[in-house]
């Protein structure tokens, strides 16, 4: 019997790593190749001129990515490489990074992720940044 890599899964995998707990991140959509991932927005996250740092932006791409990856290729992935593209200083709530995979092969899987924050007032959304990367399996 094969095993199911789900939504349950995922959070599992994602609550097993210790930088993950640390940001508080959270997978909140997995599945038809496609993940989400959502960090809360708070003050000892942002750099010196308040908004969310980019160190944050880049690990939440990187997960949403690689999660995502892992819809097409199976649970043992990682990321092979990703760039990401600032486009607007993040502030809000919430980010929400949103991946979905591009193209997938059997040796890689090309991913876009777009990351957006969410307003604290009115609960728009609205882009920060974008990524794209390559999910290769582990094995």
């Amino acid at each position: 019997m094969t095993a199911v890599f789900d939504l349950a899964q995922a959070q599992k995998v994602l609550e097993s790593q210790p930088f993950s707990r640390l940001l508080q991140a959270r997978v909140t959509a997995f599945g038809d190749g496609g993940a989400t991932l959502e960090i809360d927005i708070r003050e000892e996250l942002h750099q010196q001129n308040g908004f969310l740092h980019g160190g944050v932006l880049a690990y939440a791409a990187d997960n949403a990515l690689t999660f995502a990856g892992g819809t097409a290729l199976g649970p043992a992935v990682l990321t092979g490489g990703f760039t990401i593209q600032y486009v607007r200083p993040a502030t809000g709530r919430t980010l929400v990074a949103r991946a979905e995979v591009v193209h997938a092969g059997r040796r890689q899987a090309v991913v876009r992720c777009d990351l957006s924050t969410v307003d604290a007032d009115d609960g728009t959304e609205r882009v920060c940044a974008v990524a794209q990367g390559t999910v290769l399996p582990a094995r």
